[in-house]
């Protein structure tokens, strides 16, 4: 959806490095594609996905041999390979001589770039000469990020190729674009430093706006030049890398197509009216009390008893037979480790009432006939109760 342009005047100030470590971390879908003409090193860094090396045949050379057809919208993807890590890439041209032969795709690439549906692309162009073929890559970036060091000698060459770069992209259509400038310096004075450079720019009245700064940090560099590791992320360059990406993704329009995510707003669709009147929600915890069931509504029956359970409505309950007075409740028989206690009137005129009448024969705990028991006899005094074979209380 939108073409970052990585680049830088002359030298090494990191321009691979910080395409690497701004596509690692980017808050959206991202291609990183090698836009320099010199040659790539993407091929010498990192594994494919499928544990081998990329394959060096396979990338912008093979999309410049398919674009004297035409490009395509999504042709783009035919010629990609992925990371290790994940990271969408296009190879780029191995050595300067192939990149010789790219004078005219730089225009059509920048289109295919830029209208790309789904994800940005951060196109790594290595060292920006005169104004040439290149430049009509970057006339389609809505980015040209400039990196640089903030050395004397390297401020003032990075003054004269941002007017350069501001001039050859106003000639090609894009009035009033002025490139961003990124500064890597060391990260305990990183703020003063990009300060810095913004008032150098300023006095030299250069069209260029001071982005931000990225950490200089020999660790994290050593580890976007091998495999992926899960120190990398603890390095003060994917920190600073990650803050400059957000900053800048957030300036760029919303991504569409292939993996792009759904609009945020959507116009509220128009319900047709509910003949019901809405169901109030169950009264839960921190809610009120819910309005009374009226007579129209039907009641749901209640479920049946269960076990141990009685009926809902008091009517359906049985009624419990209580005891007469002809016929008294036995006395509990005492518990074991416990003092008897004397039978009280009412259980004493039982018991004579009991005595005179025909005698039943007891039964023991275990429900057979006491007298069907071997061993049952009185205790020593002969008055006391019967006990059976295994010592439960008859009587």
């Amino acid at each position: 959806m939108a073409l970052i342009v990585i680049a830088a005047d002359k030298g090494a100030p990191g321009v691979t490095t910080t395409a690497l470590a701004l596509a690692a971390v980017w808050p959206r879908p991202v291609l990183l594609a090698e836009c320099d003409p010199s040659g790539g090193d993407l091929v010498y860094r990192f594994p494919a996905a499928h544990g081998s090396s990329l394959d060096p045949r396979r990338g912008l050379l093979t999309l410049a041999v398919a674009a004297r057809r035409g490009l395509q919208p999504g042709q783009l993807w035919e010629h990609t390979q992925k990371l290790s890590g994940g990271l969408d890439v296009l190879a780029g041209v191995i050595n300067a001589e192939q990149g010789a032969g790219l004078g005219q795709l730089w225009g059509p690439l920048g289109e295919l770039f830029a209208g790309l549906q789904g994800g940005d692309v951060i196109a790594d162009c290595g060292r920006l000469g005169a104004d040439g073929p290149q430049y009509d890559l970057l006339a389609q970036a809505a980015v040209v990020l400039l990196v640089t060091r903030p050395h004397p000698g390297d401020v003032i060459r990075l003054r004269d190729r941002t007017a350069a770069v501001a001039a050859g992209v106003n000639a090609r259509g894009r009035r009033g674009f002025t490139p961003a400038v990124l500064v890597i310096a060391d990260q305990r004075k990183l703020r003063g430093t990009v300060t810095e450079v913004g008032q150098a720019l300023a006095q030299g009245n250069v069209p260029a706006s001071v982005l931000g700064g990225l950490a200089s940090d020999a660790r994290g560099a050593e580890l976007l030049r091998g495999e992926w590791g899960g120190r990398l992320d603890k390095t003060l360059l994917m920190r600073s890398a990650r803050e400059t990406a957000q900053q800048l993704a957030a300036g760029l329009p919303e991504p569409q197509g292939r993996g792009a995510q759904p609009p945020a707003a959507q116009p509220p669709v128009p319900q047709p009216p509910s003949a019901q009147p809405p169901v109030p929600p169950p009264a839960g915890p921190g809610r009120g009390a819910q309005p009374p069931v009226t007579v129209a509504q039907p009641l749901v029956p209640p479920p049946p008893a269960g076990p141990g359970r009685g009926p809902y409505s008091p009517a359906a309950q049985p009624a419990v037979p209580r005891p007469t007075v002809a016929q008294p409740l036995p006395p509990p028989p005492a518990a074991p480790g416990r003092i008897p206690q004397p039978p009280t009137a009412q259980q004493a005129h039982a018991q004579s009432a009991a005595q005179q009448a025909p005698a039943a024969a007891p039964y023991n705990r275990q429900g057979r006939h006491a007298a069907g028991d071997a061993g049952h006899r009185p205790d020593a005094g002969g008055n006391g109760p019967e006990v059976g074979e295994r010592g439960w209380i008859t009587a």
